[in-house]
């Protein structure tokens, strides 16, 4: 969120297009006069904005001296692979934000604990991991369509994969799990939309690519 009396909304120094801070990746000089992602937008000093899309910071890493250096107005050093460390900063958010919600007692995991929170309780979400089967995806769908209200309001992650799933929650073999409703669920979701977004990921197309 933007601090108090900040700018709701900025210029891409790529397209120049006007957006949403919500929509931006914020950039500042470390004291090295290294370009830096600051995606929590807080860090001191003067920021360039760019749209939150790899494609987009990708274009703005090659032609940095137009974006950065007139952005900065001076000289600077962009290490190679800028979009790439943006999407790992992104990923490991978006892993810390789930693992929170694990602490605030809002996830469920093991399949048949998803299939029974789905038919009870007030899921917002529903997480499979990338390597899982997809019988077992299409089943928890089925239940989660099954009742209009959960299916209205859940949300979908597939970006994940068990390891990841594992590593970030401290349990083992973490393949299906359920979001309940709660602050630290929403936030997790929020995570993951800005790194789908940042990858042009669509929860959708991944579906109709598996139907």
């Amino acid at each position: 969120m933007p601090r108090k009396n900040e700018p709701t909304e900025r210029q891409c120094a790529v397209t120049r297009e006007v957006q949403p801070v919500s929509s931006l990746i914020r950039f500042v000089l470390d004291p090295e006069g290294q370009v830096v992602p600051d995606l929590k937008r807080v860090l001191p000093g003067r920021g360039v904005w760019v749209t939150a899309s790899s494609d987009v910071v990708s274009v703005a890493e090659k032609d940095r001296k137009k974006v950065f250096g007139r952005g900065f107005k001076t000289e600077v050093n962009v290490e190679p692979g800028l979009a790439e460390r943006v999407d790992a900063l992104m990923e490991k958010n978006a892993l810390q934000a789930l693992s929170m919600t694990r602490k605030a007692g809002e996830l469920i995991t093991g399949y048949s604990k998803v299939d029974a929170a789905l038919r009870q309780d007030n899921v917002a979400g529903l997480i499979h991991a990338s390597d899982a089967a997809e019988d077992g995806v299409r089943k928890l769908a089925a239940v989660a369509a099954g009742r209009n209200e959960v299916a209205n309001g859940c949300q979908f992650v597939r970006l994940f994969n068990s390891d990841q799933l594992d590593l970030a929650l401290g349990r083992s073999n973490v393949i299906h799990a359920a979001l309940l409703a709660g602050q630290a669920s929403e936030n997790f979701l929020a995570r993951v939309r800005d790194l789908e977004q940042f990858r042009g990921y669509s929860v959708a197309d991944d579906e109709k690519s598996n139907a």
